[in-house]
């Protein structure tokens, strides 16, 4: 499986595949759920190797771990996914 991060900036620098409507869904510990965004909501700091920033409806900005991530979905079809932890 690709390693979230690099699917993270394939979305941003190659342009052929990143022309697309991306959502990416995190596990929020407050919610007890996936949260689903889309990805113009997502902030991908240079040099950030652990986490990136969700902007929420409320203007707020979160940090969320790559490991919080669950699934990606491009065009409405879910193109990568990790299982919850046991």
């Amino acid at each position: 499986m690709t390693p979230i991060h690099e699917l993270l900036n394939r979305i941003v620098w190659d342009l052929e595949f990143g022309n697309a409507h991306f959502v990416i869904g995190y596990y929020d510990r407050v919610f007890d759920r996936v949260v689903r965004v889309t990805f113009e909501r997502v902030n991908l700091e240079r040099g950030q190797h652990f986490s990136f920033e969700v902007v929420g409806n409320d203007g707020v900005a979160r940090m969320v771990p790559f490991h919080r991530v669950r699934e990606v979905a491009r065009n409405g079809e879910i193109i990568w996914r990790r299982e919850a932890p046991a």
